[in-house]
Formats: structure tokens, C-alpha cells, sequence
């Protein structure tokens, strides 16, 4: 089986950056965007998905964090669908309720070609520390379309929003982990009645 592994870069006059994945992977990291808040959460979506990933990011911050966030979560999404190939072997679905404290979220995944986010997640205050919460869907978002997945995000609840902000990316992660797992029953089949995964 061929190693499920790209890179991908993306320099705008906003942002330059550069992402690496490898599927098959025991969770490391190296993430370096300047947003610490950003980071943090990024390492939960690598080590909860099994996922290695190398991020390194440079953006217009002094603007604010979205063009960053939302630039690496487009450098993301196409590395992970050039990792993936034609999706053959993979579980293609998956779902998971996470529970962290106080917080519960359902993420549901499939991983589908056609890229769709249904986001079911509201924060009580616009601010995490210095980061902006409307950014966590916009980097989903980004990360969906590019990446080609189906995905629904609901937080069931919480209140902390730290908490309800990382429960959402261990959530994505562990429904990747297991999306993306090799099927031993089929693993040369591309997992659709259409024997394709394209969209």
C-alpha cells in the first residue's frame, strides 16, 4: 500500500504557507502559525486524528488572525486530499459525540468527495483570549471544501468556550481517524456504488 502522505503551499499577499500530512501517522506535530490559540488546536486535530502534520505559517496578523486561519485550513484540506488519492480502502464514514468537562459535540464525517459543512456550534463570547471564536467554522469551512468531506459539527453543549472550541477539534480528528482507517474488508474498493469518490 502506497503511503498516504503530500504537501501542499499557499503565499498570497496575505499569507505564506506551507502544510505537509501524513495519514498513516502517529499524531506528531510541528505547527508554528503565530497564533497560539490557533496551535493549540492544531495539535489537537493532529494528535487525536493520528494525522502527522507539519504547518508553518506566516500571515498578515497585524490585520488579524483570519487570513491565516482560514488560509491553513485551505493548505490542510488540499494536502489531505492529495494524500488521499482516489480514496480507495478508506472507512469513508464516521461519527463521534466528544465529551470534555462540562462541553459535549457530535462530529459526523464523510468523506465523500463533494464538500459540505453543516455547523450547529455557537460561542457566548466573541473572544477566546485574543483569538476570534467566528474563526473556528471558518476554518472548518475551509478545511472541508478543500479537503472534498462532508462534515457535521453540533455542539449539544457547554460553557466554557475554550472547552466547546477544542471539543470541536477532537471531535473532527477522532471522526477523521476513523473515516480515513484502511478497510481489511476492501481495501483496493473505492467505498461508493458510483466507484468513484471525485464529487
Amino acid at each position: 500500500m502506497s503511503p498516504r502522505s503530500a504537501e501542499a503551499s499557499r503565499k498570497t499577499k496575505e499569507t505564506d504557507i506551507v502544510v505537509s500530512v501524513h495519514v498513516d501517522g502517529s499524531g506528531k506535530s510541528d505547527i508554528s502559525t503565530g497564533v497560539g490559540f490557533f496551535d493549540h488546536m492544531l495539535d489537537q486535530l493532529s494528535r487525536h486524528s493520528l494525522i502527522d502534520m507539519t504547518v508553518k505559517a506566516k500571515g498578515d496578523l497585524h490585520i488579524d488572525d483570519h487570513h491565516t486561519v482560514e488560509d491553513t485550513g485551505i493548505a490542510l484540506g488540499q494536502a489531505l486530499a492529495k494524500a488521499l488519492g482516489e480514496r480507495r480502502g478508506i472507512m469513508r464514514y464516521a461519527s463521534i459525540d466528544l465529551a470534555m468537562d462540562e462541553t459535549l459535540t457530535r462530529a459526523a464525517i464523510d468523506v465523500s468527495g463533494r464538500p459540505f459543512l453543516v455547523w450547529n456550534v455557537s460561542f457566548s463570547s466573541p473572544k477566546i483570549g485574543t483569538f476570534d471564536t467566528e474563526l473556528v467554522r471558518e476554518f472548518f469551512q475551509a478545511l472541508a471544501q478543500n479537503a472534498g468531506i462532508t462534515l457535521h459539527v453540533t455542539n449539544h453543549y457547554g460553557a466554557n468556550n475554550h472547552h466547546i472550541a477544542e471539543t470541536c477539534f477532537k471531535a473532527v480528528a477522532r471522526a477523521l481517524r476513523m473515516a480515513l482507517e484502511r478497510d481489511p474488508r476492501q481495501p483496493d474498493a473505492v467505498p461508493s456504488t458510483k466507484g468513484s469518490l471525485k464529487g
